[in-house]
């Protein structure tokens, strides 16, 4: 028994709840309550971004062998078998690890863009759980993918459950999952400005003053708390020219151009190479085996192949080399991240993408050499490459240029930046219209293109918006008895069915009183036989329905008995489409209504 009286204890209670009711309503109604959120999130995803990065190193260091500081995409003293055995381990670990995962849960993890554009920013913890294991997985075996994504998923879960316990409106729970991501990336980089422009470009979809509040927030916050821990994953530095000669931007601008082109290329590949792995070998964890064994076989020729490549993007910035050498690392790269991920293996292929543009870069500069000596600076080619080639696939130009100024402190060399991430975002999107990501939901057959709140747009169903008290008459009714049962103004529509109940035609009210002496049935007066919705049709496939029939109200019928249901409206569905349309811009706008 409680050692307080029930009285006391049931008050103890009440006031409990009070002070939390009391809290939640502060924070749903006041701007700062979410910073605080955001800034709570930025501090606990710091953390998660140190445990996730520890973990996947130390898998390296136990598999591969490798010391403290060592990177597994620069060593070069480990043996054959080493390179060849630890990625098919890694496929066949992946494998049991999707097992269990799969008897645990079967729903696939939803990530923060498509969270945001289709649930509200509703994630669950439990995805990034999920995620978070089978990257570490991946990456700490071996395999050609980052951990970004893992990171994504972790902060966008963190925010997603922290504002779900808050009870945040839509609009806020959405700003603040982009914030956790915000807070994710900049400490995987070391990088507060590109964290924040990632979540404002690829996880909320626009900027806005009242989302930028809480999106820098939860970015410094995580980046100070990740270096209290050393847990950045990435340390690049470059020294670079304070002044850039305007001869380098037409070489900028090329560069932008082949970047753009490359990366569509490496996208459809890996489009391809799931598709194709796929169908050569069904089972899973077969396919995750043959995969980790064509990393290893690539990692023979160079060990650029194995992981992220975070030593091998430091080496590329730090040292000089002939145009052949690099073209066959930037091949092992490009083929060894399309069939990591090809085959199964969990990650993205954000830091994959700056390696492979900054290799890219670099061969550029070297063709060049040989042909006009001693041709551009190296050193500013990889950093418009691995710019141009991350914006390119990531699918995020300001926070790849933020990334270049973070990473070299030179304004001069960000706007040669922006000019080539310019160039190729253009290519991409004109030529090939997704990102990564969304290029991965294309192919599970989502229509994402963005983190745009589209979600909102499928709650807004034909049932939801129809009346369902709509008058039913037999379609062999006369005339006469038509008129009697509904005179004029009595109602404006009404629903013929057959002798089934089944749908058979939308009738005119007005227009039956209007019909001439020798009409005598309601059989030529039936408009929109063939046309109908269906109650979980949403609101944009609704107008379309209505474009098509040029109708201004179509009946609602169960798709199984075709029986009608419900009388939708062309006029109600517009007003009520309206009216979402402003609410979202309001959200977007950083506009409160101040309620709770």
């Amino acid at each position: 028994m409680h050692p307080l009286a029930p009285h006391r204890y049931l008050r103890l209670l009440r006031h409990r709840a009070r002070r939390e009711a009391a809290l939640r309503s502060w924070v749903r109604s006041s701007e700062v309550g979410v910073v605080v959120l955001a800034t709570l999130t930025g501090a606990g995803v710091g953390v998660l971004a140190w445990g996730m990065g520890a973990a996947a190193h130390g898998l390296q260091r136990l598999l591969y062998g490798l010391g403290p500081e060592a990177r597994l995409s620069t060593t070069t003293f480990l043996p054959s078998w080493r390179l060849l055995l630890v990625p098919v381990l890694g496929g066949l670990a992946l494998a049991l690890l999707n097992w269990a995962i799969a008897r645990w849960r079967a729903k696939p993890p939803v990530d923060p863009i498509e969270a945001n554009a289709l649930h509200g920013g509703r994630m669950s913890l439990s995805d990034a759980v999920v995620v978070g294991a089978q990257t570490v997985v991946s990456n700490g075996f071996g395999a050609s993918v980052g951990l970004e994504a893992g990171y994504a998923q972790a902060g966008g879960g963190l925010a997603s459950r922290l504002g779900a316990a808050f009870s945040l409106r839509r609009g806020d729970l959405r700003i603040l999952v982009g914030a956790g991501t915000a807070g994710a990336i900049g400490a995987a980089f070391d990088a507060p400005l590109t964290g924040a422009f990632y979540a404002f470009e690829l996880v909320i979809g626009t900027y806005s003053i009242g989302a930028l509040f809480p999106v820098v927030a939860s970015a410094v916050t995580a980046v100070l708390v990740a270096r209290s821990l050393a847990a950045h994953s990435v340390q690049v530095e470059a020294l670079v020219p304070s002044v850039i000669d305007t001869s380098a931007y037409p070489l900028a601008l090329a560069v932008g151009a082949l970047c753009g082109l490359s990366a569509i290329l490496l996208m459809r590949g890996v489009g391809l190479a799931e598709a194709g792995l796929a169908r050569l070998i069904p089972s899973p964890m077969l396919r995750l085996a043959v995969g980790g064994l064509a990393v290893g076989t690539l990692a023979q020729v160079s060990p650029v192949a194995l992981s992220a490549g975070h030593g091998a993007l430091h080496l590329t910035l730090v040292t000089e080399a002939p145009a052949w050498p690099v073209l066959a690392l930037l091949l092992v790269k490009a083929l060894a991240s399309i069939l990591s991920i090809g085959s199964g293996f969990r990650g993205g292929l954000f830091f994959a993408s700056l390696l492979i543009g900054g290799l890219g870069g670099k061969l550029f500069a070297a063709l060049l050499a040989l042909l006009d000596p001693p041709g551009p600076d190296p050193l500013l080619m990889v950093l418009v490459g691995m710019s141009a080639f991350g914006a390119a696939v990531i699918g995020a130009p300001l926070a790849m240029t933020f990334l270049a100024l973070e990473t070299t402190g030179s304004l001069a060399v960000t706007g040669l930046v922006l000019a080539s991430v310019a160039v190729s975002g253009l290519i991409v999107r004109r030529l090939f219209g997704y990102s990564f990501a969304t290029w991965r939901f294309h192919l599970r057959g989502e229509s994402i293109r963005s983190a745009h709140d589209i979600g909102w747009i499928n709650d807004l169903t034909a049932a939801q918006l129809m009346r369902r008290d709509v008058a039913q008459v037999p379609q062999d009714i006369d005339l006469a008895s038509f008129r009697r049962a509904f005179p004029l103004g009595a109602t404006a529509r009404v629903v013929a069915v057959d002798a089934a109940g089944c749908y058979a035609g939308l009738v005119s009210v007005p227009e039956v009183h209007a019909a001439p002496p020798e009409v005598t049935c309601l059989a030529p007066l039936l408009h929109h036989r063939g046309t109908v919705l269906l109650p979980g049709m949403n609101a944009r496939d609704a107008m379309a329905a209505f474009g098509l029939a040029e109708a201004d109200a179509l009946a609602v019928v169960e798709p199984a008995s075709h029986r009608p249901v419900g009388l939708l409206t062309e006029a109600h569905l517009l007003r009520r489409y309206g009216e979402e349309v402003q609410k979202r811009r309001r959200e977007e706008s950083g506009l409160w209504s101040g309620t709770g």
